[in-house]
């Protein structure tokens, strides 16, 4: 009876769990039709603004347009650095399969040498954002109406009208223009940095190349201009149907040189195979009419990334063509310092120009003899014959009297020691030795004392002394100003290409030097006297203005007491040849500042290359072709003696210097 009670009452049961299980299925129906509902309103409804939003940009591009680059002048309008227009084959990775393949058959229409291949893989490692990418330049009509008529085979393959850099006058003022080359990690970061500093909004996208070294560098955002964009429809595949919107690049603006493009000519040619640096500039306003780095390379290398085999053959060269010596590269002054020394002397009140000594040929200091250029010495001299014969003794005795911080004091005053301030980067400070300096140069205690020895050394432009080719005719320019000092510069003027505006840059005197009239002029005429009857008589013989200069030999090594003889010597460890120059005495226009790196005496090397220089400068008329070089005598004010220690020598060890 019990079991039948059981029975009976198993389908209730079964029902009332069935209506519970459909029960829960309904609510889990409900629930999720819940979500769904809740979830499509925040989608269309309050969500709709930024899906459409979204939806909307993957329909639009805003495709950037690089600004065509400035282009560069010089002062008579001759163009140094241009822009022009040539097809490039580009591939965009991110919308090719395959590259390598891709590469093989676009061979099969278009030349694809395997340069083109290693500087395309080059910048593929550089790219960023899925940039499109040139595998070659410069396509022939031809290539690009066999690419075109094939186009449809290759996805993500485009040819681009491109504008290139060119520099027409080839490897002409190479170093004052540097040159341009595809952007880094390291210029996008220099981008930013001075996008903070100067508060300046630099927009980059699009542009591929920056300016890397030189004006180039220097006037990057002046030259870039403004990025352009366009607003483009694209397909489901990426591809563009129509233009909506367009906002115009604007161009970056040109600048205007103070270069004088057949001064600069003349200036490398007179160079010819040798290696140095010159600098011409007018003392009147600081203007850099000639800046030589001899030897030099072309920029045009580099505008569509160099080839490994150029690069390794620049970088690897002894010469070092890439090096900037005019700024950079920093050399003992010779006797070239002996001018800035008088110059001290009469502002410090330690010689008046009459003041003579008597000069045996040597100069005791201690129990150490300091030879002097001349065996026998110069006799009786005063501060002009101490100039015109270019005498080392006289200048010792200058030396021991003034002391290391009255020369560093003036010598600061002119410049030395400290850069320019000329308007492209890498300039060198030099060194200007001070006890100070050599306080921080050393860091063992018994190698930062200045010794009195040293001084000695320091008088005839030895010793520490290193300067740059700029520094020297800048450091000569001050004091043919009667003290106005002007930032040496090479831009004139930048000129906005739209409106046509110009501005032109700041000539004034930076500060004044307190230097008497009379020094200054009694310095003008000792420095005439080389070029008439002194060390550089030779080289400027039969010139019709008048000029003042000073020949200087800086030595490489230290000869340890005995004689110089450049034919016992290997090229590279002969002496420094230097000249300073100006023109015309009377009212200066051009001041030079010629080093010729082992070309010997002053007198030899330099010397014909300024009177080449001035003669062109002067009168329109110059020799083709290099210098040529003036055969010095064996003895006299044109010999070549021997050289002196950069530091003090052990005892009753001679040691000599050279004019």
């Amino acid at each position: 009876m019990n079991g039948m009670n059981h029975d009976f009452h198993r389908p209730d049961l079964e029902l009332q769990r069935f209506r519970r299980r459909v029960r829960l299925m309904a609510a889990c129906v409900l629930l999720a039709l819940t979500a769904l509902f809740a979830r499509l309103f925040h989608l269309q409804v309050t969500q709709e603004e930024y899906y459409a939003t979204r939806a909307e940009s993957n329909r639009i591009s805003l495709v950037p347009i690089a600004p065509t680059r400035g282009n560069i002048e010089d002062r008579n309008g001759i163009v140094l650095a241009r822009n022009h227009s040539a097809f490039t084959l580009e591939i965009t990775p991110s919308k090719t399969m395959n590259l390598d393949q891709t590469i093989a058959e676009l061979s099969e229409f278009v030349t694809i040498e395997a340069k083109d291949i290693k500087r395309f893989r080059r910048f593929l490692e550089e790219s960023r954002n899925f940039e499109s990418i040139p595998l070659r330049t410069r396509l022939t009509d031809a290539e690009v109406a066999r690419f075109t008529a094939r186009r449809y085979r290759f996805p993500g393959v485009e040819v681009k009208a491109r504008l290139f850099r060119q520099y027409p006058q080839g490897a002409l003022a190479a170093h004052a223009l540097g040159y341009i080359s595809r952007i880094n990690d390291d210029d996008l970061k220099w981008i930013e940095a001075e996008a903070e500093k100067t508060e300046r909004r630099l927009v980059y996208k699009g542009t591929s190349l920056i300016g890397k070294t030189g004006l180039e560098k220097r006037y990057e955002f002046d030259l870039h201009g403004t990025t352009g964009h366009e607003q483009v429809e694209v397909d489901h595949q990426g591809r563009a149907v129509r233009v909506l919107a367009r906002s115009a690049p604007v161009p970056g603006s040109d600048l205007a040189l103070t270069l004088d493009v057949p001064l600069q000519k003349m200036a490398e040619v007179t160079f010819g195979q040798r290696r140095g640096s010159l600098v011409a500039l007018d003392p009147r306003n600081g203007a850099i009419l000639a800046l030589v780095s001899s030897p030099a390379f072309d920029p045009n290398l580099f505008v569509d990334g160099i080839r490994f085999e150029d690069w390794d053959a620049l970088n690897n060269n002894p010469d070092r063509p890439m090096l900037n010596r005019a700024i950079y590269s920093a050399y003992p002054p010779g006797s070239t310092f002996k001018p800035l020394m008088a110059m001290a002397a009469l502002a410090e009140g330690k010689r008046t120009p009459e003041q003579t000594i008597a000069d045996p040929g040597y100069f005791f200091f201690g129990n150490h003899r300091f030879m002097d250029d001349k065996i026998g010495g110069h006799g009786i001299v005063d501060m002009r014959k101490s100039i015109v014969a270019s005498c080392n003794t006289y200048y010792y005795h200058l030396a021991n009297d003034m002391g290391i911080e009255s020369i560093a004091r003036f010598m600061a005053s002119l410049g030395l020691g400290t850069p320019t301030g000329i308007d492209i980067p890498g300039e060198s400070a030099g060194v200007l030795p001070s006890p100070e300096w050599k306080q921080k140069r050393f860091r063992k205690p018994e190698q930062q004392k200045w010794f009195p020895g040293e001084t000695i050394s320091v008088g005839i432009g030895q010793g520490y002394n290193a300067y740059t080719t700029l520094q020297m005719a800048h450091a000569l320019a001050n004091i043919l100003n009667h003290g106005q000092v002007f930032r040496p510069h090479l831009v004139a003027a930048i000129r906005n290409p739209e409106t046509r505006e110009v501005r032109q840059l700041e000539t004034q005197p930076v500060r004044v030097i307190p230097l008497d009239p009379k020094h200054v002029e009694f310095i003008k005429r000792a420095m005439e006297g080389v070029n008439r009857e002194g060390t550089a008589a030779r080289a400027f013989r039969g010139a019709t203005y008048s000029s003042g200069g000073k020949t200087g030999t800086a030595q490489v090594f230290s000869l340890r007491g005995q004689r110089y003889a450049a034919g016992r010597i290997r090229e590279r460890l002969r002496d420094h040849s230097w000249f300073i120059a100006f023109a015309p005495v009377e009212e200066p226009r051009i001041v030079l500042a010629v080093m010729v790196e082992n070309g010997g005496f002053g007198a030899v090397s330099a010397a014909p290359i300024a009177r080449q220089i001035l003669d062109f400068h002067l009168e329109g008329k110059g020799k083709e072709g290099p210098a040529p070089e003036i055969d010095a005598p064996e003895d006299g004010p044109d010999a070549i003696p021997a050289a002196i220690p950069a530091a003090l020598p052990a005892p009753a060890e001679d040691a000599h210097a050279r004019p």
